[in-house]
């Protein structure tokens, strides 16, 4: 049963949980859950993460923690009971695990791991915080930690800045928006603010912060020595060279003679750590000095000076470390870091003591480096802060027994605890005489020090930290010097009760270096530490008195010398000195020492020592109370609590005597604690002055004194003493009032009322010092000011005395008698201002009654500044303070009269203030380009959280009171229009950073409820007969920029902050938008006045994605369409203002569909709100309404669809059709010009990226078509300035034709420029028109000079609703980019549309396609279709011109697909294959303003068996045409493998039968009885049949003319088989054998007979561009299959799989065995659907290489030559593609025969006529080469080229049409078919008369008639697999013998057969042969080498042609007239059999 938990409320998920019972709760790691009900294992309840969804989830992997549950039941909630922070850290981290792993995925791998250390760090703190263990500095470190990684963490994630106190998030609501700005501010620095009031005010007001001392840790890592063999002694020093002294005591370390330390346990202890550096000490040019002093024997390297058992300290080295260089890096980084120091050797002992100085001033002379291997390294790492801070930050080091190394002398901080008595003495330099010795002395100094008892005292000497002290000391000694100077530190730690009469006793000896070894005393030298005065001894030089003595002389009575003289100055003490004594002095011998004292408990300094015992002399009380300034400030700290005691016993002594010295002598020591150095002092100032001050009767005095000094500041001219006083003011009240309250103690409160009366009268002295004109006088300004810095300290001192109200009233007083601003400098501003401050922030401000009272004088003020706008900056910070203070306060105490007071004060001024300000930094944002820093970042944003403090603290009462205290509607309307206007700047100067998510909420929740309660008072007087329309424009202007503002997106945060954002404000969105529906509403009859300025606005309020918001803002649109309606008619205003702004705010990201729905649909979409149509059916303009709207919402699925592919990274396809089709919509359906011209320049610039510039400029050409040749002036559009339409126009049209050149498309810029030189001479402007006409020539010289390449099309369909809206369920016909072929276009859209699929079919899709939910592409090309200019029928016409015009300006496009009509023929499947072919008509032509253009119609033909065998045999009829006459006049035994393959193709048809199927097919008798219909059809199936087979006759006999030897069982195969054919034919036309009579049968002789097949591998390598391919992939075929083909097949099929395989997938089934290899045609889907087709062969694309080569060598009946003749692969590339090689150049002439630079269509022509050569000049050889097989030589292994090439380059025209007849848009051609030369034997092509007649054959000619490659996959057509791969290209002695054949006739029999041919003209222009031919149109081409074209009549060349002697010109170099070979980078292996 489930029972409701009483304990188990709150706990974390620690597992897992998927939740597969029944009502389980799915949860996470991690997870917080709220416990509701448990039962037996399980519990129930629900995730914190989504509250709503509850359910049941088990125990065990919940662990349970504690929290308070409040209003249990149903509604109860829940909060855990742990750490603020704990609980932040835990979500904080919940949320950064998905934004972690993000910024792997976006490859921000930096940041990445940057954030998973700082991850783990705040893990690592979480846990220490949660341990329990820590104290409370240690909790408060951590968390502080914590809290900077936070703010970290969210800055760089991009989180909201989360706002704190005390290190946990603040609740806004409880504090005033000024104080979280100043959180927000420091969150932001991560910065703690302090909780302390003392450290607030004084970071406020600037007072001086106690420095903080450094440390410098020094670790002496090794010392590395290799010469020395003795022990060491190093001493580590800071010595400033700017000064030249030590000021660090130094520290020690004892070093045996292999390196380590002497004391083992020191072994890891070699640290030291100086203290007390200052922030000076770091900046000075400080040095580390370490000195090396060896102990051993007198010289290191002569173990003859002295005996080995004696050790002497001896001076060795010295390192230098500049610190002045290291420091910084150390403050920096605070790190410790390594240091390498080199010791160098003093040149000469006697310089030793400056051997530091010389290694810094680099004296090199003076010191030298042992070696390069000596030397010490040591780390050193710079601490801050006091040493009570250290200890606890690093207590291991401490552990590990730092030395702490004291600074000479005092800190700069004194602390008060700090005990000190440490004498530093200086062993200086001696002087002493030799004695009698040749040589000089080796001096030792022992030290020691005496107790007046003359007892050693023991430890007292210390050579450096780091070593224990000792009791006596030995100096190092120099070797042989009287002179010595030894600048050696001793610090002598007395004990202060041992050092008054303690003495210092020096003894000199001289050390001996004989075998003895002995140590000579010869005299000494004493000081005593303390002098008779009681001063110690001074710190100074001394020159010590030396006094002889030997080793006999004894120390025991020390009286015996301490009677004596020291020194010189103690010579005077000691007047009469017997001469009898036994100590002498030497009188020309001296010692010198220095001395430093650094004690707090001894002085040196006698006035002070007079001032303690002043009672000693009562005659000097006086000059010793003046003499206490000039004691130093540590001798006064040291000595501060008996200095007080004395001066306050003087005062009781005689106070009208040394009253006013001792009150002077007070303020001296006040004002001394005041100096940051003694700032740790004023504690003990403050505990004197409460625990040990007893002075009862000292106020009456310190009163009188005060009163005094007030009253003469106006008198006196020097004030220094007055303003001394003054700024000791409030410790001069703390003690007043301390000695007040002792006196009313001892008394019982006598004379209470005379004390009362004497602070009153003080106060009045203040105010009048306060009251003084300080215009005349600086000096008394500077009072004024030190009484105002001090005034403020003085009211808590007063209240322990007096009521809160009666202090209040002692500050209104003193404060009103401040002058007003006017008679104040700037300074004095300042100072009054920072008293006031420090007024609000007393204690005495917090006080409800002392608010009362002190609020009017503050507020007025602060209202005169702001006036002035005067020291805004401080005026800020009393504002907040103020602010704060009364929201803390309001939760416990009615606050309204204070709230009233500040708005009445303050509201106004503070906006005047804020437009100020804000316009200010607009207009230093617009001069520098950036905000000013001050102005935005601190002024502004301190007074707008000071206006809204104060307009949240407003409640009802307050607003009613303020907007009906107006004295006038002009005093409203202002204040309106200023509130609305501080508004408007706020959300639009973003004063408050965006990641200030708090602040902003809080700013827009204040806004919106000011806004409701000023919304009825504008409603009320300004709306009915005092409209006012600036006021509701503001207001209107307001809301919308209010709802608009980011911070209130709540769509666009998590959800948990959404959830939040609500639960705690609501949506304020909503809420503005009733407020202004409500306003709108009460408009009335004034809205029109908001027609159509509003409509903009109001539209980007409705596109806010928040359905409440967009379903109360629509009925506005229907009532602004109402009231225009009503007012003018018709609502054109808010039609035209709607669209436009729609157009710019849906660009800019914002609506979505649901928006597009809001305005469609008929149906309530949410709730009761009726959409914008439904309303507008009830009116009676519902017709236009309705319109309207049906045209906004078709516009907002174009702009959505325009704004998806502009903003997010799609491809410049799917933007410009977006762009195309918004374009479109404002053109032709709402007539928007502006808009309209507005989207060509967009897609212009698209295509300008893309560099598309023949798109760009039609699209240009829009507009261009827009504007007239007139003067009218335009305003300025765009980037067009304001100019004349005329200037525009002209612009626009040069524009246009620079992007028409750019793109090569001249023809398109020739009729513009026309354009323009019309233009241009109508103003005789000649200037122009030469430019425009040179302009216009040198198109003409591109379209003829420069190559161009065609594009190929592809039709492309778009199906499913997945696309947008400008492609779904469309298609479109696409100009592929230049070299872009099937496959490469296929992938380019699929990358573009990535979530496609490609469709395997070519079947229209259905309706589940269409209506599905994705994305389906069919894809396949298609066949441009040119409408029939008149250049495409002269003939002419050079091809380039020609070529143009076929893929330009194209509007149609055709594909094939063949299909089977009924059942599929089992034995000849030709019987049944049917082509549907289908034309597309598009919406525009290509090229235009985009790649691609819609179908805009589509029709369907299908093309019978018959007609299509008709069409593929007529095709490759002419194909061979074209070969033959290409070979006829062949070098002998060159190469012709183009020759070969093809007529092998034809004639040996290993696939189907040849066209034996075809007469299987169509010359059945069945056929043709059932279907007579195709009579006339059959007849020329029959005739086209006829004429192969005379155009294979004579294919063959020029093949047996120019076959290679090594070819002749090839040509023998051919032969046979060609009889075979032949043959057939006879028995199915008999009159073939007639007819053929009169063509030489074929001679045998020379034919070989064995050949293989072509293997697989031999079309594997075949080029895209390979004729092999290329002579099938003709685009103007009959009927293409190319489309449907697919391109994914892999392998060909034969015939025997035509048997079991849908001939639907197969590549091409003809009945002729060549379509084994002749793969032409490919389909655009990636599918292996293919048919059998008549017109395969006329594809417009080439087939992919997979296709090509996929045809087994079994299917080919081709033969194959031994492996010594195949080619490597590796030359397939060499030859350049199709695209790449120009075409050759053209002659316009009748004859001429120009060339098409189209490769992909044919490469060999049969020219039926004599034809000019069309060979360039200008053209290289390579660049002539045709794109033809070449092989390689079978002798010499190397490639060579076909002669002929050197006449025919380039590609060949293919004219378009069908086979029989000649259709619209072909080509004409001329023949001429010319005599032949008399003996000449080779066979010519046989040609049919124009009439129908038998064939004949027709006379040899130098050039034979070639017939156009249309070619298509005819049974007849060459075959590129089935015929030899490979031929060699060897030279031959000569052709075959005709006469040698059995069938041999005399050549004049031949030429007799032939005369009856006359010469023959074909020409289009000849209209009965047009009608009567029946023949496919041929294109010219060049003729073979040495023809020589023949002369006009006149005996010149005919029009356009070229002398001979250029014809000639590419053969000038080739021996014997013949051209050299070009070298042709062809090949084809031949594969195995």
């Amino acid at each position: 049963m489930w029972t409701p938990t009483e304990d188990e409320k709150y706990g974390v998920v620690i597992c897992n949980f998927r939740a597969s019972a029944p009502q389980g709760l799915t949860l996470e790691l991690g997870e917080t859950v709220h416990i509701l009900e448990k039962c037996e294992g399980w519990y129930r309840g629900s995730s914190f993460r989504n509250p709503s969804a509850k359910g049941i989830f088990p125990v065990n992997i919940i662990h349970l923690k504690k929290a308070t549950v409040s209003n249990r039941g149903q509604y109860e909630t829940v909060v855990p009971v742990e750490d603020p922070v704990v609980t932040e850290v835990t979500s904080t981290l919940q949320e950064w695990a998905s934004l972690w792993k993000q910024l792997y995925v976006k490859h921000k791998v930096d940041l990445f791991y940057k954030l998973r250390h700082v991850m783990n760090e705040i893990i690592d703190l979480r846990r220490q915080l949660l341990s329990g263990h820590l104290t409370q500095d240690q909790v408060r470190e951590v968390k502080r930690h914590l809290t900077v990684r936070l703010d970290w963490g969210n800055e760089h994630l991009g989180l909201d800045l989360v706002p704190r106190k005390e290190f946990e998030a603040v609740d806004s609501d409880q504090i005033s928006v000024s104080d979280l700005y100043k959180m927000h501010l420091t969150s932001r620095h991560s910065v703690q603010q302090s909780t302390n009031q003392a450290d607030t005010l004084r970071q406020r007001h600037k007072e001086p912060r106690a420095p903080v001392p450094h440390h410098l840790l020094l670790n002496l890592k090794s010392f590395t020595h290799n010469n020395i063999g003795e022990d060491v002694d190093l001493f580590f020093s800071l010595y400033d060279m700017r000064e030249a002294r030590q000021i660090s005591e130094r520290f020690m370390v004892r070093l045996n003679k292999n390196g380590g330390p002497r004391n083992p346990e020191k072994a890891e202890r070699l640290c030291a750590l100086f203290t007390d550096l200052s922030s000076k000490d770091v900046k000075r040019d400080l040095h580390l000095v370490v000195h090396v002093v060896r102990i051993g024997r007198m010289l290191l390297n002569d173990s003859r000076k002295g005996p080995p058992h004696i050790h002497y300290r001896r001076p060795y080295g010295c390192a230098v470390l500049s610190l002045g260089e290291v420091l910084p890096a150390l403050c920096e980084h605070r790190d410790e870091k390594d240091f390498v120091l080199k010791v160098y050797m003093c040149n000469n002992e006697s310089e030793w003591y400056q051997i530091h100085e010389n290694i810094i001033r680099k004296t090199s002379t003076k010191y030298s480096t042992p070696s390069s291997n000596y030397g010490l390294i040591v780390s050193l790492q710079l601490l801050r802060g006091d040493m009570d801070q250290i200890r606890r930050e690093n207590q291991l080091l401490f552990n590990r027994g730092a030395a702490v190394t004291r600074k000479l002398g005092f800190p700069d901080v004194i602390m008060p605890g700090d005990v000190r008595n440490d004498l530093y003495v200086t062993l200086e330099k001696g002087d002493f005489e030799r004695g009698g010795k040749s040589v000089q002395k080796n001096i030792e100094v022992t030290m020691h020090v005496l107790y007046a008892d003359g007892e050693n005292l023991r430890d007292c000497v210390s050579l450096g930290t780091g070593e224990p002290p000792r009791s006596q000391y030995h100096s190092f000694v120099l070797y042989h010097n009287n002179s010595p100077r030894w600048g050696e530190l001793i610090k002598l730690p007395i004990p202060i009760d041992r050092f008054r009469g303690s003495h210092l006793r020096f003894e000199f000896r001289h050390c001996s270096t004989k075998d003895k070894g002995e140590k000579k005393l010869f005299g000494f030298s004493f000081t005593p530490l303390m002098r008779d005065d009681g001063t110690t001894l001074s710190d100074d030089i001394h020159e010590l008195y030396v006094y002889k003595c030997d080793e006999n002389s004894t120390f025991n009575n020390h009286a015996l010398y301490l009677g004596l003289p020291c020194c010189k100055d103690d010579l005077s003490g000691c007047p009469n000195i017997p001469s009898s004594l036994i100590f002498q002095r030497s009188p020309k011998e001296t010692f010198c020492i220095s001395t430093q004292l650094s004690s707090t408990k001894l002085t040196q300094n006698v006035d002070l020592l007079a001032l303690l015992k002043w009672k000693g002399y009562p005659d000097r009380v006086m000059d010793i109370l003046g003499r206490l300034r000039h004691v130093s400030g540590e001798e006064i700290v040291k000595f501060l609590q008996d200095i007080l005691d004395t001066l306050f016993v003087i005062l009781d002594d005689n106070t009208e005597k040394y009253g006013l010295l001792v009150f002077q002598s007070l303020v001296f020591i006040i004002n001394l604690l005041r100096e940051s150095k003694y700032y740790h002092f004023r504690p003990v100032l403050d505990t004197y002055i409460q625990k040990h001050f007893a002075g009862a009767l000292a106020y009456r005095e310190l009163i009188r004194c005060l009163k005094w000094y007030m009253e003469r500041s106006a008198e006196l001219v020097r004030q220094d003493h007055i303003q001394e006083a003054m700024r000791a003011l409030e410790n001069l009240f703390k003690f007043i009032i301390q000695s007040r309250l002792l006196f009313a103690r001892s008394t019982g409160g006598l004379e209470e009322e005379q004390f009362r009366c004497s602070i009153h009268e003080l106060f009045q002295s203040m105010r009048f010092v306060l009251s003084l004109d300080t215009r005349s006088s600086d000096t008394l300004l500077f009072t004024q000011a030190a009484l105002l810095s001090s005034f403020p300290a003085i009211f808590e001192e007063l209240l322990p005395m007096f009521s809160v109200t009666e202090v209040a009233e002692f500050v209104r007083g003193t404060l009103s008698s401040l002058p007003s601003t006017l008679h104040l400098g700037q300074s004095m501003d300042v100072v009054k201002l920072q008293a006031i401050g420090r007024t609000v922030d007393c204690r005495l401000f917090t006080y409800p009654d002392a608010r009362r009272i002190l609020l009017p004088v503050v507020l007025h003020h602060i209202h005169l500044h702001l006036r002035q706008q005067k020291e805004l900056l401080v005026c800020s910070g009393i504002l907040s303070s103020i602010f704060s203070i009364i929201k803390s306060n309001s939760a416990e105490v009615d606050v309204g009269e204070e709230v009233q007071m500040l708005q009445e004060s303050l509201l106004d001024v503070l906006l005047q203030t804020l437009l100020i300000i804000m316009s200010k930094s607009q207009a230093q944002e617009a001069v520098r380009g950036q905000r000013c820093p001050q102005c935005t970042a601190e002024i502004t944003g301190e007074y707008v959280s000071c206006l809204l403090s104060l307009l949240r603290l407003m409640s009802d009462t307050h607003y009613q009171h303020l907007l009906h205290n107006f004295q006038s509607k002009e005093e409203l309307k202002e204040f309106l229009l200023k509130i609305f206007c501080v508004f408007r700047n706020l959300l639009k100067l973003s004063v408050f950073p965006p990641d200030w998510t708090v602040m902003r909420l809080l700013a827009s929740n204040i806004i919106v409820t000011t806004i409701q309660y000023v919304s009825p008072a504008v409603h009320k007087n300004f709306c009915e007969g005092d409209f006012d329309f600036k006021v509701w424009n503001s207001y209107f202007s307001l809301a919308v920029l209010f709802i608009n503002q980011p911070s209130l997106q709540l769509e666009n945060f998590a959800a948990g902050k959404r959830r939040r954002i609500l639960d705690k404000y609501g949506d304020m969105r909503v809420m503005m938008t009733y407020e202004l529906f409500n306003m709108w509403q009460n408009l009335g009859e004034h809205k029109y006045h908001f027609i159509p300025g509003m409509i903009g606005p109001f539209l980007g309020v409705s596109l806010v994605p928040q359905p409440e918001v967009r379903n109360i803002m629509i009925p506005i649109f229907h009532d602004m369409m109402d009231c225009e309606q009503r007012r003018n008619g018709n609502f054109k205003q808010v039609e035209a203002e709607l669209i436009d702004k729609l157009d710019t705010l849906v660009s800019e990201g914002k609506g979505d569909e649901n928006y597009r729905e809001l305005f469609s649909l008929l149906s309530q979409l949410f709730g009761p709100y009726p959409s914008l149509l439904e309303k507008i059916e009830q009116e009676t303009w519902r017709e236009p309404g309705a319109s309207f709207v049906t045209s906004v919402t078709r516009l907002m699925e174009r702009l959505l669809d325009y704004r998806d592919c502009m903003k997010g990274e799609e491809t410049e396809n799917k933007k410009v059709g977006c762009t195309v089709n918004l374009m479109n919509f404002y053109k032709s359906e709402i007539n928007k010009e502006e808009m309209y011209i507005r989207y060509i320049h967009k897609l212009c610039d698209m295509h300008l990226q893309a560099e598309s510039y023949t798109e760009a400029a039609f699209t240009l050409l829009l507009y261009w078509e827009l504007l007239h040749w007139e003067d009218r002036s335009l305003r300025e559009l765009l980037n067009y300035p304001a100019q004349s339409e005329w200037q525009r126009k002209e612009g626009l049209s040069r524009k246009i034709i620079h992007y028409f050149n750019k793109g090569k498309c001249w023809e398109f810029a020739v009729p513009l420029c026309r354009e323009l030189a019309a233009q241009y001479e109508k103003l005789y402007d000649y200037q122009s028109l030469s430019w425009i006409l040179k302009m216009e020539a040198s198109f003409y010289d591109h379209i003829m000079d420069q190559q161009r390449l065609e594009p190929e099309f592809f039709r492309v369909g778009f199906y499913g609703k997945k696309f947008p809206f400008f492609l779904r369920n469309k298609e479109f016909v696409c100009r592929g980019h230049d070299y872009e072929r099937l496959e490469a276009f296929q992938q380019r859209m699929l990358s573009e549309f990535p979530q496609a699929i490609a469709m395997q079919h070519l079947n229209h899709p259905d309706d589940t396609i269409l209506q599905s939910d994705s994305q389906y592409l069919q894809i396949y090309a298609v066949t441009p279709l040119p409408d029939t200019p008149r250049v495409l029928q002269m003939d002419q016409v050079p091809e380039r011109i020609k070529s143009f015009y076929r893929v330009n300006n194209v509007r149609r496009f055709r594909y094939d697909r063949p299909f089977h009509r009924g059942p599929r023929h089992k034995d000849n499947e030709f019987k049944s294959l049917w082509i549907e072919r289908s034309t597309l008509t598009l919406s525009h032509s290509l090229p235009g303003i985009s790649c691609w253009f819609e179908v805009q119609k589509r029709e369907l033909v299908e093309v019978s068996p018959l007609e299509n065998a008709l069409q593929v045999l007529g095709n490759k009829t002419q194909e061979l045409r074209a070969l033959i006459t290409q070979y006829q006049h062949h070098n002998l035994h060159g190469n012709i493998n183009l020759l070969s393959m093809c007529l092998n193709g034809v004639i040996d048809a290993a696939v189907n039968g040849g066209i034996t199927r075809y007469q299987e097919a169509f010359f059945d008798k069945e056929y043709i009885t059932q279907h007579p219909e195709d009579a006339d059809k059959i007849s020329q199936l029959k005739e086209l049949m006829q004429e192969q087979v005379h155009v294979l006759g004579v294919g063959l006999a020029v093949h047996e003319r120019c076959v290679h030897p090594e070819m002749r069982p090839l040509h023998k195969k051919l032969v046979d088989q060609f009889q075979v054919m032949r043959s057939s034919l006879y028995q199915e036309f008999p009159t073939l054998e007639k007819l053929n009579s009169s063509c030489p049968p074929i001679p045998r002789s020379n034919i070989l007979l064995s050949h293989g097949p072509v293997s697989t591998d031999s079309l594997r390598l075949l080029h895209r561009h390979s004729p092999l391919v290329v002579l099938s992939s003709v685009r103007h075929s009959s009927s293409s299959l190319s489309s449907h083909a697919s391109s994914d097949t892999g392998t060909t099929p034969t015939a025997g799989d035509s048997e079991t395989e849908d001939p639907y997938s197969m590549q091409m089934l003809l009945p002729h065995s060549l379509h084994a290899g002749s793969i032409t045609n490919v389909s655009a889907l990636s599918s292996s659907y293919t048919s059998p087709s008549s017109s395969s062969l006329s594809s417009t694309h080439s087939a992919p290489s997979q296709l090509i080569n996929s045809a087994p060598s079994s299917t080919r009946g081709s033969p194959s030559l031994p492996d010594k003749y195949r080619h490597t692969r590796d030359m397939v590339m060499l030859l350049p593609s199709p695209r790449d090689r120009p075409s050759s150049a053209m002659y316009q002439t009748g004859t001429d025969s120009s060339q098409r630079c189209v490769y992909p269509r044919a490469l060999f022509q049969q020219v039926l006529g004599p034809c000019k050569p069309c060979s360039d000049p200008n053209l290289s050889v390579a660049e002539k080469v045709l794109a033809a097989p070449s092989s390689w030589s079978l002798d010499s292994g190397t490639r060579e080229s076909f002669p002929f090439l050197t006449s025919h380059v380039g590609s060949v025209l293919t004219p378009t049409g069908t086979s029989r007849g000649l259709t619209q848009g072909h080509y004409s051609l001329h023949f001429d078919a010319f005599h032949p030369s008399v003996g000449e034997a080779t066979p010519a092509l046989p040609t049919r008369s124009l009439r129908k007649s038998p064939l004949h054959t027709i006379p040899a000619s130098p050039t034979s008639p070639q017939s156009c490659l249309d070619g298509s996959n005819s049974p007849l057509s060459g075959s590129a697999s089935s015929g030899v791969s490979s031929l060699s290209d060897g030279n031959f002695s000569g052709c075959p013998d005709p006469g040698s054949t059995p069938d041999h006739r005399p050549d004049e029999e031949q030429c007799r057969g032939f005369q009856h041919y006359p010469p023959v003209r074909y020409s289009l222009s000849d209209p009965n042969g047009l009608e009567a031919s029946k023949l496919q149109p041929c294109r010219s081409h060049s003729a073979p080498s040495g023809v020589t074209p023949p002369r006009s009549p006149s005996g010149e060349q005919e029009d356009g042609g070229v002398d001979h002697e250029r014809l000639q010109k590419p053969r000038r170099n080739c021996p014997g007239g013949k051209e050299q070979p070009a070298r042709v980078g062809w090949e084809h292996n031949i594969g195995k059999p």
